[in-house]
């Protein structure tokens, strides 16, 4: 990768836009192309054309003048300025201010992409890919600094920990929201060496179900959760976002139902009544609903087809069924999540958001309830159904004999017991259970999000070349490939673009879920398996590293988006410690007896002390976090001493211009004339011309401090006998 010279040389290319119309009449494409350049010459931006793969058009984008992009950068920083994110006004002379501020890339990459997507009237060309009149434009991007990605992916992989320059580094180069990410799964990873160790010692010496154990790993969860909650707005305020959240992007999609001007300001305000949203909204509760039958009965059923087969059938090819419900699974689970997502994104859509901040935080609260269902369900009936009511279910399950009914020899092979005592349960599911997900299934979402989009697109190349000399063999005409119209020189690099194109999209809230998910692992089940905590230890050191490594290599450089938090993941962070002090308690008390549990015998749980167990570990979970909430923010951190460093320079700055402002106005009265018998009688006369009232009589008898200097004097030496004979009488 690194010998070719393509790779080291961007050609000063700062976006490029995959024009496609494959689907579109000539003459309509030819109209929005051009519309489409003079667009952005109007942004001052300079365009380049040249031939793309499967009928597309490559646009190059680099900005026009260094004027033009001043300007740009001078309004963005205004704004931030008047919505708090910046505490100082910028200097408008922006080539001076950039001096003492200089621009990021990602700030200066932020800027061009706000160029080509902000509407016209706010100084962009308002190409918006995929939507609207720009459906031709299918993405728009960046070009990978591979010469820094083979730095960055070296440096990571020499280093055990990141550094907070290596944090700074990210965010430099890819924006606030990528950088939050890495600095939260650093800062996770740190993190577990607690439960780590302890969850290490607890497997040799305290057993499973230990409740030291679930003490120390909610404890931890809390300190977790609130220490990351005050190390965000450090960052915030280190890397210069606090507030950012506040300007939120207007969605293209939001539909107004009343255009209404502002009687205070006169702006004209699209309104979409907040009456009209709640009534859209409430879909959310079928939503739920829905989602959790559906996929609560895919799950439940495949989780009972399991337990007939594994533990009640008794006929051949055991072993091989054994992988029927895992195959219904594989097949039925993405296949109904795929269609809960569209409809969580339609039901989104319907719900008219007006930014995107509002619109991600709803879809992402959608998200998290399908991810939480098919994450933890079987963890739970498995946990609080089959262990303890495993006598009660088991003569029900003949129901599903029906599934390995072709292979067995006899009925007797597919009966359940009739007495619950026949049927033994397995209390080492669970612990089986929890393994699989705390260690095979990371190593699966390794592959899947790794190697096999590697393998994938891979796979697709030659599947191109293959496709492309069968219609070679077939017409006997060679087919013009897009490397045909390259100009001279710049075949390799064209190469490249055209690679970079078909790249995947990073989705940075799609690595974020999946800690999320891991931590939820971790705080609600790591009870059974003390060892699940070193499992994740050890992932996320690979994760760090390999997502950077899918950045650079399988993924189109990200827009550096800034953020000033994890987003509504921090809600879920919450929410997953909170349900943690339940699910331990009720875990530790409902397993008790030696890490078996009840056994499949109900009458061995006492309601009342289950339900005890759950108040008392909420309650603790309670007052443990505000202690420890309280405690944290007495801390004092780098971001807040920057911001107080900041404030008081900014106070003392104002300060002193306002006393320069105050210096240049002449103090009263310090021209003033020498008293003199003249210029009292000159005084007396100017009054006498007019009515004076008793204040301007009262300020107007002695003209500036040096006449009032003098009367004092007068007053003081007319005094000085009167005080000596005073003196005198008191000394006799």
């Amino acid at each position: 990768m690194s010998k070719n010279p393509a790779l080291h040389n961007n050609m000063g290319v700062d976006y490029v836009i995959v024009f496609k119309y494959a689907t579109t009449d000539k003459a309509q494409a030819e109209q929005r192309l051009e519309e489409m350049l003079e667009r952005l010459s109007g942004a001052g931006l300079a365009t380049e054309v040249r031939k793309g793969d499967d009928h597309s058009l490559l646009v190059f984008i680099k900005v026009g003048s260094k004027e033009h992009m001043q300007a740009e950068i001078y309004r963005n920083r205004v704004k931030d300025w008047i919505h708090g994110v910046r505490s100082v006004e910028p200097a408008m002379d922006t080539e001076k201010s950039l001096e003492q501020d200089p621009l990021t890339e990602a700030e200066r990459l932020r800027t061009i992409h706000g160029l080509i997507t902000h509407v016209r009237s706010e100084g962009g060309a308002g190409i918006t890919p995929q939507k609207g009149k720009w459906q031709n434009v299918e993405s728009v991007f960046a070009l990978h600094d591979h010469a820094y990605n083979k730095e960055w992916i070296k440096k990571w992989s020499t280093q055990y920990l990141l550094k907070p320059e290596d944090l700074d580094e990210i965010r430099d180069r890819m924006g606030e929201k990528i950088a939050f990410y890495f600095a939260f799964t650093q800062a996770y990873f740190t993190f577990l060496a607690v439960p780590a160790g302890f969850g290490l010692f607890s497997w040799l010496f305290l057993g499973y179900f230990s409740p030291w154990y679930g003490i120390v790993a909610s404890l931890w969860s809390v300190v977790f959760v609130e220490w990351w909650t005050h190390q965000e707005q450090d960052l915030a305020v280190r890397w210069g976002v606090k507030n950012v959240s506040g300007i939120d992007e207007k969605r293209k999609e939001f539909t107004p139902k009343h255009l209404v001007d502002d009687p205070i300001t006169g702006e004209q305000m699209r309104i979409f009544p907040a009456r009209d949203r709640l009534q859209r909204q409430l879909l959310q509760i079928p939503f739920v609903i829905a989602a959790v039958l559906i996929l609560g009965t895919l799950i439940s059923t495949c989780f009972a087809i399991e337990v007939f087969i594994s533990e009640v059938y008794s006929g051949p090819l055991k072993s091989v069924l054994t992988f029927l419900p895992t195959l219904i699974l594989t097949t039925g689970l993405p296949f109904l999540s795929g269609i809960l997502t569209k409809a969580a994104n339609s039901l989104t859509d319907f719900e008219n958001y007006e930014t995107e901040a509002q619109y991600e935080r709803s879809l992402t609260s959608k998200t998290f309830v399908l991810n939480f269902i098919t994450s933890y369900l079987s963890l739970c009936l498995t946990s609080f159904v089959y262990v303890p009511f495993g006598s009660v279910i088991v003569p029900y399950l003949d129901v599903f004999s029906v599934t390995v009914k072709p292979f067995a020899d006899n009925a007797q092979q597919l009966e359940t017991p009739d007495n619950a005592s026949q049927f033994d349960i397995n209390p080492a599911r669970l612990r089986k259970q929890v393994i699989y997900f705390t260690v095979t299934a990371q190593i699966v979402n390794f592959a899947m999000e790794v190697i096999v989009p590697y393998l994938k697109r891979q796979g697709l190349i030659k599947f191109k070349q293959m496709q492309t000399k069968r219609t070679e063999k077939k017409t006997g005409i060679p087919l013009p490939s897009a490397a045909a119209f390259d100009p001279e020189g710049e075949s390799d690099f064209l190469a490249r673009v055209r690679n970079e194109a078909e790249m995947e999209v990073y989705d940075v809230y799609g690595d974020l879920k999946e800690m999320v998910v891991q931590f939820g692992y971790l705080t609600m089940f790591s009870v059974v398996w003390p060892l699940a905590p070193v499992s994740f230890l050890i992932n996320n050191w690979i994760e760090l590293r390999s997502d950077a490594v899918k950045i650079c290599v399988e993924c189109r450089r990200p827009t550096p988006w800034r953020a000033d938090t994890i987003g509504p993941w921090l809600d879920a962070l919450g929410f997953m410690s909170w349900m943690g002090s339940l699910t331990m308690a009720a875990l530790v008390y409902m397993f008790s007896n030696d890490g078996l549990g009840p056994d499949g015998k109900p009458s061995d749980i006492t309601g009342w002390a289950l339900l005890l167990s759950i108040f008392v570990s909420e309650h603790l979970y309670l007052a443990t976090r505000w202690l420890v909430r309280t405690s944290i923010s007495k801390i004092d951190t780098p971001g807040r001493q920057k911001e107080r460093r900041m404030n008081f320079v900014t106070r003392q700055k104002l300060m002193k211009e306002s006393l320069e402002q105050t210096r240049m106005v002449p103090p009263p009265g310090e021209k003033a004339d020498e008293i003199t018998r003249r210029s009292l009688e000159e005084d007396a006369r100017q009054g006498s011309l007019h009515d004076a009232s008793p204040r301007e009589k009262f300020w107007d008898r002695q003209r500036g401090w040096k006449e009032a200097a003098k009367m004092g004097r007068l007053f003081i030496e007319r005094d000085e006998g009167d005080v000596s004979d005073e003196k005198v009488k008191k000394e006799l």
